[in-house]
């Protein structure tokens, strides 16, 4: 009975031999050019974000970091191309909220399995949502919430992504109103939908609307997460009203890597994204572009996208939101 010294000699043999060997590949990523794929078309927030990282990740780790934009279908495309690709660190997906967690509810069928199909790698960063009325609109939560209630059904409210929505269904159902949602290409449609006075207010993030916020032509009830915005540090949240203590809705972006990325793949691009968004200019590129640096790790992500999972998952069945 000789087999448990040999069988602890080959296991202690083993890490020997396997340490070495994620060593090795730790040291030798990468060796070529990265593709940074990102769902949208070019110009938005997210593919800001992913070039100020990009570029920085470039520089630290000595290879290309090239963004590619692969828009449509509510960031399907992009994300089950990062999905399909070789698990070795040579594609990422700069995924936002809702293609990690809304999408698995919102399609009968997705192409993608947001948990099994993707290794979690940082969150990066948060885009607070706001409440935006017109100038002569109303100027308070419980000035909308009374305006809404003297006409139900007819107050419209304006939104240009899944997660502001969303935030729109919360919104009613925590203060009880009859509203109507109106859905807008983006923000730079919802945004002109305000100004046109087409509804009577729109939840959406920052960058778009503050040019007009600061000039009156738009007016900032609330701020719809619990991220202070540097830009309107007066702006008060939306859960220091008494009936919305639990509001906090931003749209947030994520690195991830094809399920099977190596650990220690994994980690070194962990360590280089933790490293760039504490650089000063990183942070004000995007602080400019209305994201708030949100460095964290791949263990902090993936738990982000369980309990994500299990809060959306409700208010989307109980909109009987679906697309097809």
């Amino acid at each position: 009975m000789r087999w448990r010294p040999f069988a602890s000699m080959m296991a202690a043999r083993m890490v020997l031999t396997t340490a070495p060997a994620h060593a090795a590949e730790r040291n030798a990523y990468p060796s070529r050019p990265v593709r940074m794929v990102v769902p949208f078309p070019p110009g938005g927030p997210t593919g800001i974000l992913a070039r100020v990282l990009g570029q920085h990740l470039s520089e630290s780790l000595g290879q290309p970091f090239v963004v590619e934009n692969k828009s449509g279908a509510n960031t399907l495309i992009g994300a089950e191309l990062v999905a399909r690709s070789a698990p070795d660190g040579y594609t990422l997906l700069m995924a936002v909220d809702n293609t990690l967690v809304m999408n698995q509810f919102l399609h009968s069928r997705l192409s993608y399995d947001p948990v099994k199909d993707f290794s979690p790698i940082a969150k990066v960063a948060d885009s607070p949502l706001i409440l935006v009325s017109g100038k002569d609109g109303p100027k308070t939560l419980d000035e909308l919430a009374a305006l809404a209630r003297a006409q139900p059904g007819k107050i419209s409210h304006g939104y240009g992504t899944i997660t502001s929505q969303l935030a729109g269904e919360m919104l009613k159902s925590e203060l009880g109103l009859d509203m109507v949602g109106v859905s807008y290409r983006g923000s730079n449609g919802t945004i002109q939908g305000m100004l046109s006075q087409d509804v009577t207010f729109v939840i959406d993030g920052v960058a778009t609307a503050l040019p007009h916020i600061k000039g009156g032509k738009l007016h900032a009830l609330a701020n719809l997460s619990q991220t202070r915005i540097p830009d309107l540090p007066a702006l008060s949240p939306a859960a220091d009203h008494p009936r919305l203590h639990e509001m906090n809705v931003a749209v947030w972006m994520a690195l991830v890597a094809p399920a099977g990325t190596p650990d220690a793949v994994i980690q070194k691009i962990e360590a280089g994204v933790s490293a760039a968004l504490k650089k000063p200019d990183v942070q004000e590129k995007l602080l400019g572009a209305g994201l708030v640096p949100k460095a964290g790790t791949s263990a902090e992500l993936k738990q982000l996208i369980r309990a994500e999972s299990a809060r959306w998952k409700p208010v989307i069945e109980r909109a009987a939101i679906k697309i097809q």
